[in-house]
């Protein structure tokens, strides 16, 4: 779970993409650093029309009776007014040409989905946001749910119904996504929940969920332990077992050294978890770890590379979360390319093009997705035409949660029974990277992707994202 950052032009602005064409990346706007029309650069204090800007541990749910995100139009503002009246007529033609004023919006694109619905017969999922603590994560996933909900509803819906959506803001925060998932339990509508954003946070939401017998499929939470908490609880993003894997393997193999220092935050269960699952792996693969440095605990990263270079540290495994993401920096700063880094898919961000620069080019990323692979290439096309930019793996896997919904709703469209067909052996779906299975713990059967940093144009750094070719 990475944190993106937004440059003025629409090309440079979602957090980093996935969608890797052409040896590179491009960006669609997001709306937390620098504004566009239409936007405001940070998030205002809450309002009657956006009470979920904060964390004010009240749970606001939306089809689009009032707005979750800080993205906003006057247009936009008056559907949210008419449909909160049930003008769904009058909304229409307000968000149409809100989304000719910011194409970006999936907030927009969601709602004009529903209110096109209008009070006809629907299937509902919710998306649950970090809107007020991460909002570009949150329009990341927007984005992937709403290119599938426009997808699905323009086909002819879910055997001729149409898909409604609902979204919700837990500000990535477990306490409120407990109350959020028990918000979302007591709306009978509700038949599947795509979210949540941190493993931390997803852990807590699940407890309710499965307690209650209502799916959760998260796009981004990757810890481990994840899978333990119920037959109810699924992720289409590959686990941390993976990612430790490809990349323990790639050091020991690619890069023949066996020596790790590992920069971690001890209080993240998604940072923890990658930590342990690599640390495993390469000890199966004859490597060591030498040294851990908690990102959380105010590290001196000079003295702390030093310390581990004396300890016979050759390469640097950097696994944070978001939270720690500018710590983590500091040490690819004060490294200066002197040690091979490895990295997670948190560090897979516009901020770390921008801010490690030269000292980040070498460094290897493990992935969920990138366009080269599956149904890649095909599925971030769309997105470029819908969005404006490409997208990034949040989209993607945002994306195939709902593709995920959309197949398990076909056989039976009721909370039992999309559970009952995603646990199925022979259950699949198509998504952004092409077949989406499971295995029996509900993780998702993929293998993470390698890229690396290298020179390029298409971010606006003069660093990109690419495909790694060993």
């Amino acid at each position: 779970m990475a944190q993106g950052k937004e440059t003025a032009a629409l090309v440079l602005s979602l957090a980093i993409t996935g969608a890797i064409v052409g040896g590179g990346v491009w960006w669609v706007m997001s709306g937390s650093k620098s504004s566009g029309p239409g936007e405001t650069g940070s998030n205002p204090p809450a309002t009657d029309s956006n009470p979920a800007a904060t964390n004010s541990g009240t749970v606001a749910i939306s089809t689009g009776d009032r707005l979750i995100t800080s993205v906003t139009t006057p247009d936009k503002q008056a559907a949210v007014a008419a449909i909160a009246q049930g003008d769904f007529a009058a909304a229409i033609p307000r968000l149409e040409a809100s989304l000719q004023a910011t194409p970006n919006d999936p907030e927009a694109l969601i709602y004009l989905n529903n209110a096109r619905i209008g009070t006809d017969a629907s299937y509902t999922v919710a998306i649950a946001i970090p809107a007020g603590t991460n909002a570009d994560a949150a329009q990341e996933l927007l984005r992937g749910t709403a290119q599938a909900q426009a997808e699905i509803n323009q086909a002819g819906g879910v055997n001729g119904t149409r898909l409604k959506v609902a979204i919700v803001n837990d500000n990535n925060d477990p306490t409120l996504a407990s109350q959020v998932a028990q918000a979302l339990v007591d709306r009978p509508e509700v038949l599947g929940v795509v979210g949540h954003f941190g493993s931390d946070t997803s852990a807590a939401a699940a407890q309710v969920y499965q307690a209650a017998g209502l799916v959760m499929i998260s796009p981004t939470s990757t810890a481990t332990p994840l899978a333990s908490l119920g037959n109810f609880i699924f992720r289409t993003v590959p686990n941390d077992a993976a990612t430790g894997k490809a990349l323990a393997r790639y050091q020991v193999e690619q890069l023949q050294t066996q020596n790790t220092v590992v920069f971690y935050n001890s209080q993240s269960d998604y940072s923890n978890s990658l930590k342990q699952e690599f640390s495993n792996e390469l000890v199966f693969e004859n490597g060591q770890i030498v040294g851990e440095y908690d990102l959380s605990s105010g590290i001196d990263p000079v003295q702390a590379l030093n310390e581990a270079q004396q300890q016979g540290a050759q390469a640097i495994a950097l696994l944070p979360n978001s939270e720690t993401l500018d710590p983590a920096l500091q040490v690819v700063q004060a490294n200066g390319r002197r040690l091979p880094i490895l990295a997670g898919d948190s560090v897979y961000n516009f901020t770390t093009l921008e801010t490690a620069g030269a000292n980040g080019v070498g460094m290897t990323l493990a992935v969920p997705w990138q366009s080269q692979q599956g149904n890649g290439e095909t599925f971030a096309a769309a997105a470029r035409e819908l969005w404006g930019g490409d997208v990034n793996w949040r989209t993607a896997m945002a994306y195939d949660a709902v593709q995920v919904f959309q197949a398990a709703l076909q056989q039976n469209p009721t909370r039992a029974g999309v559970q009952s067909a995603i646990a199925a052996q022979s259950f699949q779906a198509t998504g952004a990277s092409g077949t989406i299975r499971f295995v029996q713990s509900g993780d998702r059967n993929q293998a993470a992707q390698l890229v690396t940093i290298a020179p390029g144009n298409r971010s606006g750094t003069g660093y990109d994202f690419v495909p790694l070719t060993p």
